[in-house]
């Protein structure tokens, strides 16, 4: 009974009256209305408290349980809208498993959307069934055939399907109100007349889910990006010489050249010049120490204006233009703190936090001191500070008419849960386009909450997962779990910040399976500059960068020997020109007998795009095993040939049999990439 292939806009179905007080049998009335259970649909994040994500133009794919009394056939549909429509769309729910019911629509706007489940009592399957039944068994169906012919009339009048469906029905049942056993049963049971009641005809007790459903419909930017971080300030190529945003034009080839379509700056802002770090994140800061970026504010301004040395809007005008043309989006880092100079401090004394000696507080994350850095506060005891509220919201719009989208929020897991609820929605009011990344590497139910709120995109902890099991686990819960509606991660291999052990110690093998990784494992993905060069030197016993930029001018050798440019832009070529890489949760684990190395695909699903990677994840040794092909994915036997492509090396062969060896040495090249041609083009 599910045969529905389009939809049309139609109305929801009509809530219940409410009951006269003190009336039993009113209220009797409403309940038995709805006869038909409609439980555990997915996605229903927190009880609908907050809203699934999807993406344009990609099928969101809606389960439930549906179910009715005894043996009573049902059906169902999902309801959707764009936020703020009347019309509703309807979309057909089948059966998949067990009264579990599954089905899609398709949003084709960058807006918020709503989506809701219907079902009904199927009278004309039920009539159907029966009949079919009584008639092979020779039982007499004189009386069933009336009672078919009753239910076409009824369904005149229920003003379903189109005008033609509408039509066509009251001709039909013109005609069998009528005709004689024969004829009616020779009509009535055709497919045509069923998908015909199906569209137009009669919903028994017809049941509405007792939610709406809120959806976020992003831009495919939010779920598929590449991202590169720069500091404008070294694109001179000269440590004694300030970057500009000139220079940074100058880069863009080398960028784009990588297959890199974001690329992401640190603050631009003015920096604070008390308490200004020094090298190495020293507390003594020299008179030519440019400070770190992320102390916002001087005697220039504050968020909404330009470090004076990286040039004026005009420079910058020009280069978000000039990005734009190469196939680049700029992403700026939106960090709320304020240096002691900011002038917020002055004009704002309530915005911040006054120890009892009439000194502000700085940030801290014991044992840690931000001397060069305030926290704004969002609250004044337990009431909000509306008036910061609007200013930050407008901060994000000042520079969204300056041509900027996308925005890496800092720590914004230090921030009010609320806030950022309000302040991302109310920028998607105007800008639905707008992209909003969550650096919070903090506890994983923090990170999911910030993801609920609104965040597109969030940091992970891909950065310290490195071994078979971890990768695994994470990825499967990433992937599999509520999460895999509402979090989507941004795999970074390293930050500014954050030098992880692994490169440290991996040399170049370790550059190339991190970057693989990061790459293939997840829809958005990123890089810090210098990863490409295969930087990792450290400050001796930490996670941190030796001579970091964040507090100096850095001058890059781009061709430094050694560098894995070639892996990064066959990785960005990979993704863009095979689907199967531009989605997430599509990933697969198989089996190799070898803890050492990750084996994992990726496909679409119709099969046409299906690749296989093998990461060797020890940098210092070659490993191998054997490993299954999995060849049941394209209906093949245990011993089919298949053809494979050589996705790195650029060659076909055939391999046999569902088991097949491999070797990986990381001096070599640590990862295999291989793409299978399925004989018959899909499933």
């Amino acid at each position: 009974m599910n045969n529905r292939t389009t939809t049309a806009p139609v109305a929801a179905p009509p809530a219940a009256a409410p009951s006269t007080p003190g009336s039993e049998a009113s209220l009797i009335a409403n309940m038995a209305l709805e006869r038909v259970a409609i439980e555990g649909i997915d996605p229903e994040i927190d009880g609908g408290r907050f809203p699934a994500k999807t993406v344009v133009g990609r099928p969101f794919i809606i389960e439930a349980d549906v179910f009715g009394e005894g043996h009573d056939e049902v059906d169902a549909a999902i309801l959707w809208r764009k936020a703020g429509d009347e019309a509703w769309q309807e979309a057909p729910l089948t059966v998949f498993d067990n009264q579990r019911w599954r089905g899609h629509f398709t949003p084709t706007e960058n807006a918020r959307h709503e989506y809701t489940v219907i079902a009904w009592r199927d009278l004309w399957g039920m009539w159907r069934y029966e009949v079919s039944k009584k008639h092979a068994a020779g039982v007499p169906i004189a009386l069933e055939l009336q009672e078919g012919a009753d239910l076409l009339a009824a369904s005149v009048g229920a003003g379903r399907g189109s005008a033609e469906d509408q039509a066509a029905l009251k001709a039909l049942a013109a005609n069998m109100a009528d005709a004689d056993d024969s004829a009616r049963f020779a009509e009535m049971m055709t497919e045509d007349t069923a998908g015909l009641m199906q569209r137009a005809g009669h919903r028994g007790n017809l049941t509405r889910y007792n939610k709406i459903l809120d959806l976020t419909v992003d831009r495919t930017a939010a779920v598929f990006s590449a991202w590169y971080e720069i500091f404008p300030r070294s694109m001179s190529n000269d440590v004694n010489r300030h970057g500009t945003f000139d220079d940074v034009i100058d880069r863009l080839p080398y960028v784009s050249g990588l297959g890199f379509d974001v690329l992401y700056f640190p603050p631009i802002h003015p920096i604070g010049r008390k308490n200004r770090k020094g090298k190495n994140n020293s507390l003594t800061a020299g008179p030519d120490d440019v400070g770190s970026p992320y102390a916002i504010g001087a005697e220039e301004g504050g968020h909404d204006a330009i470090h004076p040395e990286l040039g004026g809007f005009d420079a910058f005008k020009r280069l978000v233009d000039a990005a734009r043309q190469q196939g680049l989006e700029i992403a700026l880092d939106y960090a709320l703190n304020c240096s002691p100079d900011h002038p917020w401090i002055k004009e704002h004394h309530d915005w911040f936090d006054w120890r009892p000696d009439g000194s502000i507080r700085y940030a801290e994350n014991p044992p840690k001191k931000y001397e060069d850095i305030v926290n704004v506060r969002f609250y004044a005891g337990d009431e909000p500070l509306p008036e910061l509220w609007i200013k930050q919201r407008d901060i994000f719009l000042f520079w969204i008419e300056h041509g900027v989208k996308i925005f890496r929020v800092d720590n914004p897991h230090t921030k009010a849960f609320p806030f950022w609820e309000w302040v991302i929605a109310d920028v998607q009011k105007k800008h639905p386009d707008a992209i909003f990344l969550a650096e919070a590497f903090t506890r994983p139910k923090v990170m999911h909450r910030l993801a609920k709120v609104g965040f597109a995109q969030s940091y992970s902890y891909f950065t310290w997962r490195n071994t078979k099991a971890e990768l695994t686990e994470y990825m499967t819960e990433l992937t599999t779990t509520e999460k895999r509606h509402t979090m989507r991660v941004n795999f970074f291999v390293n930050t500014p910040d954050i030098n992880p052990v692994y490169l440290q110690t991996s040399g170049r093998p370790g550059f190339q399976a991190r970057l693989v990784l990061a790459a293939s494992l997840a829809g958005n993905y990123g890089v810090y500059s210098g990863f490409e060069l295969c930087e990792g030197t450290p400050i001796p016993g930490k996670e941190e960068y030796l001579n970091s930029e964040k507090y100096e001018i850095k001058a890059w050798d781009w061709d430094r020997p050694g560098n894995i440019r070639q892996d990064v832009a066959l990785m960005n070529q990979l993704r863009r020109t095979h689907p199967a890489l531009q989605e997430f949760t599509n990933l697969q684990f198989y089996t190799i007998w070898n803890d050492n190395i990750l084996y994992y695909g990726k496909r679409t699903a119709d099969r046409s795009s299906f690749l296989l990677f093998a990461v060797n994840l020890d940098p210092h040794n070659g490993q191998g095993g054997n490993f299954e092909v999995p060849l049941w994915e394209l209906g093949l036997g245990d011993d089919a040939s298949v053809e494979v492509e050589d996705l790195v090396a650029g060659y076909n062969f055939t391999w046999t049999g569902k088991i097949q060896h491999v070797f990986i040495d990381p001096q070599q090249r640590p990862y295999f990439i291989w793409r299978l041609i399925n004989p018959t083009g899909r499933i």
